[in-house]
Order: C-alpha cells, then sequence, then structure tokens
C-alpha cells in the first residue's frame, strides 16, 4: 500500500525551546523517503516519530545554518550503525559542499553505508527519483540557499466502462497503454477516448527566504506546501532584513499558487506558546493571520505529527463515445 505523507520532527527557528525541537521534516512518497533539513536531535526525533534510519533514501539541505544541518552527523552515522543496505543521495547547496563535508565525517565512525552527495549546482537543477523529479530553487538568503519541489509524472487513468464500450480487453489494453491507439472491429481507438487526465502530484519544501520567484516556483499548484513562516506581520520589517517570511506572507503564496493543503513551520521563539495577559498562544496567532488571507486546508506544524498528502483532486471522464461509434 501506498503511502504519502509528511512527518514533522521539529519546528523551531534558530534555537530550540521547550515546546519546539530544532528543524527536521521527512516526507514518505511510496517508495521514496526524503529527510529534510535534519536539524540538532533529529535521530532522536525520528525514533519518537517512528521513522526508521533504515527507510530513508535521500536527504535534502536546504543550507547550511545550523538548525537546518546540525543533526546531520547523527543521522549519517546511524546509517552505517544500522548498514542501511541501499544507497542515501544527498542533496545540498554545492557553493558550501565544505560544510557538507565537514558534518558528514564529525566525528571517526566505521562507514558501511553508501551516501552519494549530488550537490545542487545551480538554479533550477533536477534529480531523478523514484516518485518523480526533484526541483531545486534559488531563495533568498544570507548564505546560499535552494528550496525543492517533488513532482510526479502527469499520468493517464483507464475508464472501464470505456474500454467496455468499445470492446477493448485483455492484451488489447496493454496494447493501447504503449502505442496509444488500438485497432478493433475495423475503429482505431486512441487512447484519450478510454482515459482521462491523471495529473501528478507535487509536492513544495520552501525554507529560510524572503519572498522572491523561487518561492512561487515551488509553491506552484502543490498538493502540499512546507514553508516557513518565523515570524507575524508585526515583526515584518524584521523577516525582510534576516531573509525570511510571515504567516501573511506564506498564506499569500499558497493562494496566489494554487496550494492545496499549507503547512506552516519555522517558527521564531519570540512568540509565546501559550496565552499571555490576554495575548492568544503563538499557534493561535499564526492561524488568524494566515487565514486572512488562505482558505484552503491550513495545519500549523507541531513536533511529531504528521501531515497527508491530499488525495487527488477528482478527474473528469472522457465524454462519451457516440453511439454509432461503440460496438
Amino acid at each position: 500500500m501506498s503511502v504519502r505523507e509528511l512527518a514533522v520532527l521539529g519546528t523551531a527557528s534558530q534555537v530550540p525551546t521547550r515546546h519546539r525541537n530544532h528543524n527536521g521534516y521527512v516526507l514518505r512518497w511510496d517508495r521514496e523517503v526524503i529527510l529534510f533539513d535534519p536539524g540538532e536531535g533529529t535521530q532522536r526525533q525520528m525514533m519518537f516519530g517512528g521513522v526508521p534510519a533504515g527507510d530513508l533514501t535521500r536527504i535534502c539541505v536546504t543550507h547550511f545554518h545550523g538548525d537546518h544541518c546540525l543533526g546531520l552527523p547523527g543521522v549519517v552515522q546511524r546509517l552505517s550503525l544500522d548498514r542501511v543496505p541501499h544507497p542515501v543521495d544527498a542533496h545540498y547547496p554545492g557553493g558550501d559542499a565544505h560544510y557538507f563535508a565537514r558534518l558528514r565525517h564529525a566525528s571517526s565512525f566505521y562507514e558501511t553505508a553508501e551516501v552519494r552527495e549530488l550537490p545542487v549546482l545551480r538554479d533550477g537543477q533536477t534529480f531523478e527519483t523514484s516518485a518523480g523529479t526533484l526541483l531545486a530553487r534559488r531563495l533568498r538568503h544570507p548564505v546560499e540557499t535552494y528550496g525543492y519541489r517533488l513532482v510526479e509524472p502527469d499520468e493517464r487513468r483507464m475508464l472501464p466502462d470505456r474500454l467496455a464500450a468499445y470492446g477493448i480487453r485483455g492484451p488489447a489494453i496493454g496494447e493501447l497503454i504503449r502505442t496509444g491507439h488500438v485497432d478493433v472491429a475495423g475503429r482505431r481507438v486512441t487512447l484519450a477516448e478510454v482515459s482521462a487526465p491523471r495529473p501528478g502530484q507535487r509536492f513544495g519544501f520552501v525554507m529560510d527566504t524572503g519572498l522572491c520567484d523561487g518561492v512561487f516556483a515551488l509553491a506552484d499548484r502543490a498538493d502540499l506546501l512546507v514553508i516557513e513562516s518565523t515570524f507575524l506581520t508585526e515583526d515584518a520589517a524584521l523577516a525582510a532584513e534576516v531573509g525570511h517570511l510571515t504567516a501573511a506572507q506564506a498564506a499569500r503564496v499558497a493562494a496566489e499558487s494554487g496550494v492545496r493543503r499549507l503547512v506552516l513551520t519555522h517558527f521564531s521563539q519570540r512568540y509565546a506558546p501559550t496565552s499571555r495577559a490576554g495575548v492568544p498562544p503563538a499557534a493561535e496567532r499564526f492561524a488568524a493571520e494566515a487565514r486572512e488571507h488562505f482558505d484552503g486546508d491550513l495545519v500549523i506544524a507541531e513536533d511529531l505529527t504528521r501531515v497527508a498528502v491530499p488525495p487527488r483532486a477528482p478527474v473528469s471522464a472522457a465524454a462519451s463515445p457516440p453511439a454509432a461509434s461503440a460496438p
């Protein structure tokens, strides 16, 4: 059975708090299991979250600020300790490859796992995965930073009633899929007549950045978008100064990009997690600000929660064939 969901390991920005661990997100997409931005404590959070190191197939680092990468040494060493038998690909900003080298070999250990380094060398670079195409887009932050987007290939869904109407069955279905058409009872039937579009699903991951073209490219028509919302609008000037987003900006991006499910995360510790002097808790404030701009599915991320990729949107069937055309 295929599973498509996000396991949230940590949601803090800059420093962990009593309520939030450093960053860490695991996307399980059928056979592909991708760890994004492993901050401090990620290995322990994976155990609490029920994510075995042996499941990981890929690691993606957006940039080398500590809250997004200081968990790498423990994760890399755990792969070898558990003798993970398959290669694990690692993507990170190529211009800062020396940081990855230091983190990968931060201490002495017996390396048995195969970690294949596939750095991002340019804006728009793509990598093929078992789940589809992984795209990296440059973001706007004081250090070299890339966000990631996973796009499943578009396909077509066969319509059993249409196949039956044309008398197409057995090996003829395979021929139809391979060649795009099949001849039945003296008539050529095309794939479009007996199938409907099945658009591939899309996932976007946007961390530390100010607003830029890359943010919108990563969010475009995403079924699930994970995006930083470090600040509230009251601190918008500070957000712009240090290269971060507010909850309102992230929500507007989602609304303008046609996002189906929005996950806000990477929250500044300056906002109290509980009510104080009539001020609502941080989660409520972020949700309220986002709701002013985005009316779709909204998740204010919490540590050790899971967020499902939304089911595929319904697709319309092909138009019914003329009665004279059916056998």
